[in-house]
């Protein structure tokens, strides 16, 4: 430093950002502006791209951590600092961290002038405005990122404790309906709540939006925790009442036990309260829930099948096949039609059950394109088999997402004439049980439209629980399928076989077929052909196949 009174201030500035670099957040810094030498927090280092704390040739050495699109603007900036036009720096901008990612920053600081009221110092902070705070106004409380320091804490009195992760339930209705302002209201009303129910050794804290964390360290258990969660709703419910009813709400809560998360990173820790508290909330609200480690394997697990699902989707429907099972007319030995059955392999080879992955693609959305991939292949399929048996017949399983979120009509109707078809080729399927449930117009509309089509209806797994001939009426199908299990109870039971030879009395009267899934023995097949079924499906005439062995088996031999 040329500037003897000069260099000592910077020493100064320098000796107390050194000071204070351990016992805060932000990094310090000041720029001699003469001498153009550039001191910040030693910290800064480990954080950016920065190759020491202490440098000349600021200009050119910040090109080094401030991202490229950024730069010109910092440049302008200080080009008027040091020139004396403006005294104060304030800009928000971006600097690289050590894998050169760009991290938003607000750089404050102003010029210190000399005694000839020229620039000397540019002296200021710079704090990372992308981090989460570490305590929330609203609620009063400490927020997520002060549990990570108190985690050792916890850990020391591991396996006992808990964490109890409390959620305001549909809290989004609440600002929708009254406002963010009464909103804000309402979570410190509840952070008061959990407060005045916890004692000593319990910290709480706010995690997000309208989520809490108590930890545990007196070693309670989960009774303890129970009692505790009980405290707090009785809490709320009467600051409900307080507040005259304007808004009615709950809290659901997810307890995890310390030996579960014993020794545990932050990460993990806030993966599964959240887990357990999700589980809360989707078992009804209002209610508890302690993490349990086969529950969330088997959470792992769905989350784990619904990628690769997805990727199955993106890459053509890898991984996806049908399979075939044939149905038989009661005194023929050749099918006249097959049942398309979804079936699913992993990339590592194992094979899905359809009762573990359909309800995923449901709950994803993504029935809906291997909805349609399922007509075209079985229709497909149907074409190839009509080559050989000019009346072979080919049936589908609807799923009510694709019935409720896509046109299923129309892609049956554009497959069917792409493979030059008749409508009646096509048996659609819909489960009794599923009717119930969704008896929407929907499904009417869709029935309607099928049948004034052309195509078949299925009436599938009658007699599985609803048994409602009422949907015969309403759905009027070609055929009427008897579950296997109903097939079951009528070769065991007397009365059971009497009601089955009604049913398909009543169903025969009505002009309507009926088909017995099921049937496994010979001796099962001449009980059910005394019944006069009109078709027969099971094990005994031949297992769902995929489609080169059913063709083989069936078809080419004709």
């Amino acid at each position: 430093m040329k500037d003897a009174k000069g260099n000592y201030i910077y020493e100064i500035i320098r000796g107390a950002i050194d000071a204070f670099d351990e016992c805060m957040n932000d990094y310090l810094f000041v720029y001699a502006v003469r001498e153009d030498l550039y001191y910040i927090s030693p910290k800064a280092t480990k954080r950016f791209s920065i190759e020491k704390p202490e440098f000349t040739d600021a200009l050119e050495e910040h090109a080094k951590f401030v991202y490229p699109e950024d730069l010109q603007m910092l440049m302008n900036d200080l080009a008027q600092l040091v020139a004396g036009v403006k005294t104060e720096h304030n800009l928000v901008y971006r600097w690289l961290d050590r894998e050169k990612n760009p991290i938003w920053i607000n750089c404050r600081a102003r010029i210190i002038l000399d005694e000839d009221n020229k620039p000397q110092f540019l002296v200021g902070c710079i704090n990372e405005i992308g981090t989460k705070p570490l305590a929330d106004n609203v609620s009063g409380l400490l927020e997520s990122v002060a549990i990570k320091d108190k985690l050792s804490d916890f850990h020391k009195h591991s396996p006992n404790g808990f964490v109890l992760r409390v959620g305001i339930d549909d809290f989004k209705s609440i600002n929708e309906k009254f406002g963010i302002e009464y909103g804000d209201y309402v979570l410190h009303g509840v952070a008061e709540c959990i407060v005045d129910s916890v004692s000593e050794g319990q910290n709480v804290y706010r995690v997000v939006a309208d989520e809490f964390m108590i930890m545990d360290m007196n070693g309670a258990t989960e009774d303890d925790a129970q009692k505790l969660y009980q405290k707090i709703r009785n809490r709320v419910d009467k600051f409900i009442r307080m507040d005259n009813y304007k808004a009615v709400y709950t809290i659901s809560g997810g307890i995890v036990l310390g030996d579960s998360i014993d020794k545990m990173e932050y990460n993990e820790v806030m993966k599964i309260s959240q887990f357990a508290l999700t589980t809360a909330k989707n078992r009804g609200k209002n209610q508890t829930y302690c993490f349990d480690a086969v529950d969330y394997e088997a959470f792992l697990r769905e989350r784990e099948l619904l990628e690769q699902l997805r990727k199955s989707v993106a890459d053509g429907f890898r991984g996806f096949e049908l399979f075939f099972q044939p149905i038989v007319r009661v005194g023929q030995d050749v099918p006249f039609m097959a049942e398309s059955l979804l079936r699913f392999k992993t990339t590592d080879g194992e094979m899905v059950s359809p009762v573990e992955f359909i309800p995923i693609l449901e709950e994803s959305g993504l029935i809906i394109p291997v909805g349609k991939w399922l007509i075209d292949r079985a229709l497909s399929m149907c074409a190839e088999c009509q080559k050989t048996q000019p009346e072979f017949h080919i049936s589908v399983n609807l799923s009510y997402v694709q019935i409720l979120k896509s046109d299923v009509c129309e892609e049956i109707e554009h497959w069917i004439e792409f493979y030059n078809l008749k409508p009646e080729s096509l048996m659609v399927e819909l489960t009794e049980s599923g009717y119930v449930d969704d008896n929407s117009p929907a499904v009417k509309r869709l029935w309607d439209r099928l049948r004034e089509y052309g195509v078949m209806i299925a009436l599938d797994d009658f007699g599985t629980g609803y048994s409602n001939f009422q949907l015969i009426s309403s759905m009027v199908p070609n055929i009427v399928k008897l579950d296997r299990s109903f097939t079951v109870k009528a070769l065991q039971n007397t009365f059971e076989h009497q009601l089955m030879d009604h049913i398909i009395q009543l169903v025969h009267s009505v002009n309507l077929k009926i088909c017995v899934e099921g049937v496994e023995t010979k001796a099962e097949l001449e009980e059910i052909e005394k019944l006069s079924a009109d078709c027969i499906q099971g094990y005994f005439y031949g297992r769902p196949c995929a489609r080169r062995d059913f063709l083989k088996a069936f078809i080419e031999k004709e």
